[in-house]
């Protein structure tokens, strides 16, 4: 099961309503109190985070002479 942006989403909703029951994917869990349901946030976030950085395009410099010199 990836971890999505609507995880993040129902987890800060739980947050903000003081509930400790989340629904995921079909699947409710529960959490034995705010604090490690704001761990688990910070885990998701972080999940999350990782995979929307792309590696952008490498840029690859060569210097080089002439068998003038130049």
């Amino acid at each position: 099961m990836a971890l999505t942006q609507s995880d993040l989403d129902a987890l800060d909703a739980a947050i903000a309503s003081g509930t400790l029951s989340v629904e995921f994917d079909g699947r409710k869990v529960s959490y034995q109190s705010t604090a490690a349901l704001i761990q688990a946030r910070h885990h998701v976030a972080q999940v999350v985070n990782a995979a929307g950085r792309t590696a952008g395009p490498r840029v690859f410099r060569f210097g080089f002479t002439t068998s003038r010199g130049d």
